[in-house]
C-alpha cells in the first residue's frame, strides 16, 4: 500500500546520470537494510531482548531515508530506479512511494515493471491511484488492472469520459487510435481570435504540446488548424477562418502508429488530429506519444533480432528459459549443421592443416556483411521505404556494394593468408571464398526480412539467428569445396 504523501520540495527531473546516482544511493540503503535485519536475526538467537527495539529503530530510519529519497525524484526517474531493482527490492521500495506520484509512476514502468506494481497495491489504492487518470491513459492500464478495479473506476468517470474509455479499448493495440489524446482545444471559424484567447485564458491549463487549435463545425467535422504562433501575432478582430490553415496532415484512429511516428519525423509534427471516417474529430496524438511508440519500437527490434521478447531483468529463471531456449536451441542445430559441413571435408582440412584457421575468417566476414544489410533493410521495411517497385533495384544495389566491399576486403585476406601460408593458391582460395560468402550473407540478408515481411511476421525475430546459420554453413562449404578442388 502506498503511503499518503508528505509535504516536500517540487520533484526535480534527473539527468541519467543523477538517477543513476539515486538508483546507487537506494541500493545502498537497502543494502544497509538488509543487514540490520540479519543481526536482529543472530540477536534473536542470542536471547538479546533489545535486539528488536534496535531493529525497529534502524528500520524506520532507513524507510524514512528511502521516502525521502525517493519523493524528491521526477516520477519517469522512480520507475527508471524501480525497473533497475529484483522484484522483491522493487515492491520495497514501491510502497514508500507517495500516492501522489502512484498514476505518473504505472503509467511511466515498462509493462513487465507494472504487473508487479499492480500486484503490490490493494483495491482501493489501485482506484485511487488509476481514478484520476485521463480516458486514453486509463486504457493504456487496462490490460494490466483487475476487472473489477476498472469497473470501479468507470462509475466515477462522466459519460463522455466513459465513452472515450470504451472507444480507447476498442483500438488494436498498435494503432494510432490506442495511443491517440483525447485532451484539445476546439473552436469555431466564425469567431474571432479575441474570443478564441478570452476562452483560452479560462482554462485551467492548456494541454500538453498544444501547438495549434482545432477548428470544428458543429458536428465536430474537421474545418482545419490554427497555430498557436499565428494566433499571437494575428489582430484580435481577425476571424478564425481567415488565419486557419485548411492544409494539414489528418491520422485516422485505425492507422499503424508506426506510420505515425514516420509522418511526425517526416514533418517535424509536434500534435495531429484524429478523425474517423466521417470526418469527425475524435482525438489527437503529440510528439510525446510518437517518441513512447518510437522508443518502443526500437527495443523490441532490438530484442526481436535476437529471438527474444521483453521481460523483467530480473525475471524468475523459468520464465527466463522459456524466452531464450527455443532460438538458442535452434541456433545449436545451425552450428551443427555447420561443423557438419565442414566435417565433410576432414581429408582436406587434414591435408592442408592452415584451413582449419582461415575459415572462421570466411564465416565471420560474411555474417558481419550479412548483418549490414539485414540492419539497413529492417530499417526501410519499418519507415515503409521499400515497394514492390523498388525492390528488385535495392537487390541489385546491395549484390553490387557487397561485391566491391567483398572485392577489397578479400585483397586483405588473401594478402594475410599468403603471408601465413606461403601459398598463392590458398591465398586465392580465400579470396573467391570470401566474395562468394558475403554475397550469400547480403542475399540472405535481404531475403529473409522481405520474407517475413511477406507472410506477415516481424521482419526482425530470429533474423541474425538465420543469417549466422546461412553465412556458416555456406561460408564453410564454398571455403573448403573450393580448397578441395583446387588445392587437394
Amino acid at each position: 500500500m502506498s503511503q499518503p504523501a508528505a509535504p516536500t520540495a517540487t520533484p526535480r527531473r534527473l539527468d541519467p546520470e543523477d538517477a543513476q546516482h539515486a538508483l546507487s544511493e537506494v541500493q545502498e540503503l537497502l543494502r544497509r537494510q538488509r543487514l540490520v535485519e540479519e543481526l536482529a536475526q543472530r540477536q534473536e538467537t542470542a536471547d538479546d531482548e533489545a535486539a528488536p527495539r534496535v531493529e525497529d529503530r534502524l528500520h524506520r530510519q532507513h524507510e524514512a531515508e528511502l521516502k525521502s529519497l525517493v519523493d524528491a525524484l521526477h516520477p519517469a526517474d522512480i520507475a527508471f530506479i524501480l525497473e533497475s531493482l529484483p522484484k522483491d527490492e522493487r515492491q520495497m521500495v514501491w510502497r514508500l512511494v507517495s500516492a501522489t506520484h502512484d498514476a505518473d509512476v504505472l503509467l511511466e514502468v515498462e509493462d513487465w515493471v507494472r504487473e508487479s506494481l499492480i500486484e503490490a497495491m490493494d483495491r482501493q489504492d489501485l482506484v485511487a491511484a488509476t481514478g484520476s487518470m485521463d480516458a486514453d491513459e486509463l486504457a493504456d492500464l487496462a490490460p494490466d488492472l483487475p476487472p473489477d478495479v476498472v469497473a470501479e473506476v468507470q462509475k466515477g468517470l462522466t459519460d463522455e469520459e466513459r465513452a472515450q474509455l470504451l472507444e480507447a479499448m476498442g483500438y488494436p493495440e498498435d494503432s494510432v487510435g490506442a495511443i491517440m489524446d483525447f485532451e484539445m482545444v476546439r473552436v469555431r471559424e466564425d469567431v474571432t481570435l479575441e474570443v478564441v484567447l478570452r476562452y483560452l485564458r479560462r482554462l485551467h491549463e492548456l494541454p500538453d504540446h498544444t501547438d495549434q487549435i482545432f477548428v470544428v463545425d458543429r458536428q465536430d467535422k474537421l474545418q482545419g488548424v490554427l497555430p498557436v504562433s499565428r494566433m499571437l501575432v494575428s489582430e484580435p478582430d481577425t476571424e478564425v477562418r481567415e488565419v486557419m490553415s485548411t492544409d494539414f496532415l489528418t491520422l485516422n484512429p485505425l492507422d499503424s502508429d508506426a506510420d505515425a511516428a514516420g509522418a511526425f519525423e517526416r514533418y517535424d509534427l509536434v500534435s495531429a488530429p484524429v478523425m474517423d471516417d466521417q470526418g469527425r474529430l475524435i482525438g489527437r496524438v503529440t510528439i510525446a506519444d510518437v517518441v513512447d511508440v518510437i522508443q518502443e519500437d526500437s527495443q523490441e527490434q532490438a530484442l526481436s533480432r535476437a529471438g527474444l521478447q521483453e521481460e523483467d531483468i530480473f525475471a524468475p529463471v523459468t520464465k527466463a528459459l522459456r524466452n531464450r531456449a527455443p532460438w538458442l536451441l535452434f541456433n545449436l542445430c545451425t552450428a551443427a549443421t555447420a561443423s557438419l559441413v565442414a566435417s565433410r571435408f576432414e581429408d582436406t582440412v587434414s591435408h592442408i592443416v592452415i584451413l582449419a584457421f582461415l575459415m572462421s575468417i570466411v564465416a565471420g566476414i560474411g555474417g558481419n556483411s550479412g548483418n549490414q544489410t539485414m540492419t539497413m533493410i529492417i530499417r526501410a521495411l519499418a519507415v515503409g521505404r521499400i515497394t514492390a517497385r523498388n525492390l528488385w533495384q535495392l537487390v541489385k544495389r546491395e549484390l553490387l556494394v557487397t561485391l566491391l566491399v567483398g572485392l577489397c576486403g578479400s585483397i586483405v585476406a588473401a594478402l594475410f593468408a599468403w603471408a601465413i601460408s606461403d601459398s598463392i593458391s590458398i591465398a586465392l582460395v580465400m579470396m573467391a571464398a570470401m566474395i562468394c560468402n558475403m554475397l550469400v550473407g547480403a542475399s540472405v540478408g535481404v531475403l529473409v526480412p522481405m520474407v517475413r515481411t511477406r507472410f506477415g511476421k516481424d521482419p526482425a525475430i530470429g533474423s541474425s539467428v538465420l543469417l549466422t546459420f546461412a553465412t556458416d554453413s555456406l561460408g564453410f562449404f564454398i571455403f573448403l569445396g573450393l580448397a578441395t578442388l583446387f588445392l587437394v
